[in-house]
């Protein structure tokens, strides 16, 4: 059985140093872990001697054999490769104008909210199951996935060790834990409660994936009536009218209008579909990059909210979005002008955005909300009214809960009122070229037959 030397730390922060016999390094960890000591350096006896200890940490904190300092570490942007080379002293400055930046074609790491969720639910349950901080992250980052997880996890860890806030090591990684996240962890790390913070946290975002499935879920069908109708009508258009076509011009004679229509439709698509195709993709393109701007943006989430049965879905989901939020928020102790400021990057919509932004700069006292957002017609009055008994009653936090149930109810409302008059719609458009095919054939067939026997 294989040897390993290890330097462990124990509860009181007492270095110990020593030879354990086991299968391999896993097993020794949790020999370690057993006698509680918290390993720093495991190396196989027989092999090179472990590598110098790092500065002296919390105690609990997890291995971190020959780890530079944070401010050596590349930027999260490069976390899984290597740091660039340094210049020297004096070198003059390289050009850059042509060179091949191989470090600006690399993606950043980042975790889906469902894979976000993942993990705070097992830090969570790590914390609660009395491990230290340090010691849940190095457990998680141990596992390897092979995915994105891996590196944020493991540069997490690397933070905690290197004397690093939490907080501040989530705010390394923006584009995974966004300011919600970040300044709730701040919080729970200020009043001690870290693991009840991450508990509400995996509630909230439970919450915000069976809000968004609801909405994923409404659209499935659309779309898979979208593009079977699609198929359908290239199917015909493309193999079905052009034998036709040749049946008619052997037979000869003077075809109907909505025939000759129909035929020169389907020999523009087989001739000139190609030209058709970049046309549409030129389009698209053009018009993804113009609503990303800000004008078009706000154009687009305007026609939303207008939309006869998307404007309910799109209205519901945002509302609860913004009581759901607000109050996870002011629950965890973060200042209301805060957590408003937090809320408007999180709603999904410009113009709701923006008048939250609007009513957080009419807040005076950063308490009273319910007045100012009532200003701008964007927010029901329902909500407000329900936002200002809390404020009376000084259970704001109730008070958005209550509002987050009623707009998640309206949000089940809307998407079944949405599907149920879609169904119909889509139907009616099918059935509305499948009758225009049929009967520009019929009528053709009918013309043909009774010159024939005329």
């Amino acid at each position: 059985m294989p040897r390993f030397r290890y330097i462990a730390k124990s509860r009181s922060g007492e270095r110990q140093e020593g030879e354990l016999e086991a299968p391999d390094k896993r097993t020794l960890l949790a020999q370690l872990s057993r006698r509680g000591l918290v390993p720093i350096s495991v190396k196989d006896a027989a092999g090179a001697a472990p590598a110098a200890l790092p500065a002296a940490g919390k105690t609990g904190t997890p291995p971190s054999a020959a780890r530079k300092p944070v401010r050596s570490r590349p930027a999260p942007a490069a976390a899984a490769g290597k740091a660039p080379a340094r210049r020297s002293a004096g070198a003059p400055p390289a050009k850059k104008w042509f060179r091949f930046e191989k470090r600006s074609f690399r993606s950043v790491p980042r975790l889906k909210t469902s894979d976000l969720l993942l993990f705070t639910g097992e830090l969570s349950d790590l914390l609660s199951s009395g491990m230290t901080l340090g010691s849940a992250l190095h457990a998680l980052a141990q596992r390897g996935t092979g995915r994105a997880q891996d590196a944020i996890v493991t540069d997490l860890r690397d933070e905690i060790v290197a004397g690093t806030s939490l907080s501040g090591a989530l705010a390394r990684w923006p584009d995974t834990f966004p300011a919600l996240y970040v300044n709730m962890v701040r919080a729970g790390e200020a009043s001690g409660q870290l693991a009840t913070v991450l508990e509400r946290l995996v509630t909230h975002y439970e919450r915000v994936l069976a809000a968004r499935e609801k909405v994923a879920m409404a659209m499935v069908y659309p779309l898979i009536v979208t593009l079977v109708g699609f198929g359908a009508i290239v199917f015909i258009m493309t193999f079905v009218i052009p034998k036709f076509s040749a049946m008619f011009e052997e037979l000869g004679g003077t075809l109907p209008l909505p025939t000759r229509i129909l035929i020169a439709m389907s020999k523009g698509l087989i001739q000139y579909g190609w030209a058709l195709a970049i046309i549409l993709v030129f389009l698209g393109t053009a018009i993804g990059r113009a609503l990303k701007t800000p004008a078009g943006r706000e154009w687009k989430d305007r026609m939303l909210l207008k939309l006869p049965a998307v404007g309910g879905i799109v209205r519901a989901n945002a509302f609860a979005n913004f009581a759901r939020t607000l109050g996870t928020l002011l629950a965890n102790g973060v200042q209301v002008l805060q957590a408003l400021s937090i809320v408007e990057n999180t709603v999904g919509n410009s113009l709701i955005a923006r008048s939250l932004r609007d009513a957080k700069d009419r807040v005076t006292d950063g308490s009273s909300i319910s007045r100012p957002l009532s200003q701008d017609g964007i927010f029901p009055r329902l909500l407000t009214d329900m936002l200002a008994v809390g404020e009376e009653s000084g259970d704001m936090t109730g008070a958005l809960d209550h509002i987050a149930k009623r707009y998640d109810n309206e949000l089940d409302r809307a998407v079944k009122l949405f599907t149920t008059v879609l169904e119909p719609v889509m139907m009616l458009l099918i059935a509305i070229f499948v009758g225009f095919v049929a009967i520009s054939m019929l009528l053709a067939v009918f013309e043909l037959t009774s010159g024939l026997n005329t």
